[in-house]
């Protein structure tokens, strides 16, 4: 019975089903939620910068599509190779958001699940003009920002644009990061404190130091993000 619900699961058929639903639901949540912008000029800031690099923690990571503040923003999200990661990709795509398939930070392993590749795809991303997207968190740890979104930053020479979305209607899970399912038809707050970047000298004390500003900016984003809904962020329970 699991092998028949795994193969299930698996084919491609389902997958892009679920995919397309998630893609669709998440578009009638961010239509229905009235969004605040935090600060309000939020937009202007970040225009100038473009491209960069956009960074949120996982599993509160399913609104972040619509930041696009116009269609002609050009953006790519990195997703797993893991097989989970397929109804990401299908509804990302749906969405208007590119993908790039491979693994993320674990720990420097960038050699793992397809790291290396990419992140050179990353890289050459930013040089074409586009945005790129990716959760900060080292996987399985959440909230502990990786060493990888800081090398993409010094590699590419584009800033990193830390930032939180939060809604206040949710279902939060009780898994390794929390993750946050948004609901429609209540209120949404969206805060984008500061960018960081990264000099293309830096060693190695600097870039962990770089690394924890970028850790302590992405929960501070959060934390005011729930807070001007009067909800508890991941971290309060």
């Amino acid at each position: 019975m699991k092998k028949l619900l795994r193969n299930t699961l698996r084919s491609s058929f389902v997958q892009r089903a679920v995919g397309v639903l998630a893609a669709e639901y998440l578009r009638l949540v961010w239509r229905t939620n009235k969004f605040t912008f935090d600060p309000p000029e939020v937009y202007d800031i970040v225009e100038p910068q473009i491209p960069a690099i956009f960074a949120f923690w996982h599993g509160q990571h399913f609104l972040t599509p619509f930041i696009r503040n116009k269609e002609s923003y050009k953006a790519r999200v990195l997703i797993s190779r893991h097989r989970d990661g397929e109804f990401n990709a299908i509804a990302a795509e749906r969405l208007g958001i590119g993908t790039i398939r491979g693994s993320g930070d674990h720990g420097g392993a960038f050699h793992r699940k397809g790291g290396v590749g990419a992140f050179k795809e990353m890289v050459r991303t930013l040089q074409d003009g586009c945005n790129v997207a990716l959760t900060a968190d080292v996987p399985k740890r959440s909230r502990v920002a990786g060493l990888g979104i800081i090398m993409l930053a010094r590699e590419s020479g584009r800033p990193i644009m830390p930032f939180a979305m939060a809604t206040s209607r949710f279902i939060r899970l009780k898994n390794w990061d929390r993750t946050t399912i948004n609901l429609p038809f209540g209120r949404g707050a969206l805060v984008g404190i500061k960018e960081i970047s990264v000099p293309p000298d830096a060693d190695a004390a600097m870039m962990e130091t770089l690394r924890q500003e970028l850790e302590d900016t992405l929960n501070e984003a959060t934390r005011r993000a729930y807070a001007q809904l009067g909800r508890p962020g991941p971290q309060d329970d």
